[in-house]
């Protein structure tokens, strides 16, 4: 007789197609090294080093005091989106309405949930490689099929129009776009993303726009999207407060889309998470509304990491990087060291250099590319001193 205790767990397909986060999965490895003990240099963590500007704390706390602490409607207040459509249409020209915004817990739900709305089993979704970690495993869970378009590292991992116009097939249902791009900082031009504005329209295919980094464009004025407000029907744009602002403990994200789109999005969000936390909205609107300052002065400081740690790495033997325009990740091929001191994989390299270095990295692997590694740049100079150095003599010793 089979006891309940005994029997085999059954889950879903669903479930299986997906993995846990790389990016989650080596911050968890490096806190069990840090609870032992290890002196961690960390390069994994995609988040700002810089603390929450104190007058979005200022709002929150207010929140809090006044007790604005029960469920809103599903979409966000009224404040919020209107912060949302204004901060948006006034940086990049747009024409959303309120009715055509939503406020989720994190950039990442809107893309999660835009996908579940749009991509059924079989659709196809164009995916530039390399990728941001998630976008593929969502893909997946809906069911849909991941077309990888490849880029080439000679050109910074561009996305050009006439690649994604020769992916396109009569299955294709979505292409995702995210410039500038986790985890090479590349930088669509502005003439390209136009081309593939029409190309998607004409032909009835949603464009995903991930503009997570969208302030962080070191190679000229911010381009969204979304300013193609001609193209609204088969736009989706999909924001985060996390980087822009320094909050991504917070969970604040949003999306902008048709009404039609948009209402879906609430459908399904009513039916999971139901409203963001009440009082992050107030946060929101005082970022989103207040002084932009902070976004200049973060925007500055992580230029000059940038070229900080690129000079660092250049002096490492046998380690090239391309220059990224924008983010704040530099995605440097290490595939000199591949078949040295038994290492076969960009993960085995990642995993020694935590364990016998205690240098984090994330592996390339996990973003569609066997030769390189990510390294979060937004740290301390002294960090990146210690950190690549590290790294340095690691790899010297391989042989």
């Amino acid at each position: 007789m089979t006891t309940a205790s005994s029997s085999p767990q059954v889950f879903t397909g669903r479930i299986d197609r997906i993995e846990v986060s790389a990016t989650m999965a080596v911050a968890a490895e490096a806190a069990k090294l840090r609870a032992q003990g290890a002196n961690l240099v960390d390069f994994g963590a995609g988040e700002p080093h810089f603390p929450t500007p104190h007058h979005i704390k200022d709002a929150a706390i207010a929140a809090i005091e006044a007790n604005f602490t029960r469920y809103t409607v599903v979409p966000g207040i009224p404040d919020v989106r209107k912060a949302i459509v204004e901060r948006h249409a006034t940086d990049f020209g747009s024409d959303y309405s309120i009715d055509e915004a939503i406020f989720t817990t994190g950039g990442k739900l809107a893309l999660f949930n835009a996908i579940q709305v749009l991509v059924d089993h079989g659709d196809e979704v164009i995916l530039p490689v390399p990728y941001w970690v998630s976008f593929k495993d969502i893909i997946q869970y809906a069911g849909g099929k991941v077309v990888l378009l490849e880029t080439s590292e000679a050109e910074n991992f561009r996305i050009t129009a006439d690649a994604i116009e020769k992916a396109i097939t009569p299955r294709t249902k979505a292409i995702i776009l995210n410039s500038p791009s986790n985890p090479a900082g590349s930088v669509m031009s502005a003439e390209d993303l136009e081309r593939i504005v029409h190309l998607a329209h004409e032909r009835g295919i949603f464009l995903l726009l991930d503009e997570c980094y969208v302030y962080l464009n070191y190679a000229g004025k911010p381009v969204s999207g979304g300013s193609f407000t001609w193209a609204k029907e088969h736009i989706v744009v999909l924001g985060s407060l996390s980087k822009t602002y320094a909050m991504t403990g917070w969970r604040a994200g949003f999306a902008l889309a048709s009404k039609s789109v948009t209402a879906n999005l609430s459908k399904l969000q009513s039916q999971s998470t139901s409203n963001a936390t009440s009082f992050v909205q107030k946060a929101a609107v005082a970022a989103l509304a207040g002084s932009q300052e902070c976004v200049s002065e973060f925007r500055a400081e992580f230029i000059g990491l940038r070229d900080y740690m690129l000079a660092k790495l250049g002096e490492i033997p046998g380690v090239t990087c391309t220059k990224p325009e924008g983010a704040f990740y530099v995605y440097p091929n290490i595939g000199a060291f591949l078949g040295k001191g038994g290492i076969k994989t960009a993960t085995e390299l990642a995993t020694r250099l935590l364990h016998e270095a205690h240098v984090v990295t994330v592996p390339g692997e996990a973003f569609g590319t066997a030769e390189h590694i990510r390294i979060s740049y937004p740290v301390t100079r002294q960090n990146i001193d210690e950190g690549t150095r590290r790294m340095g003599e690691f790899l010297a010793r391989l042989e």
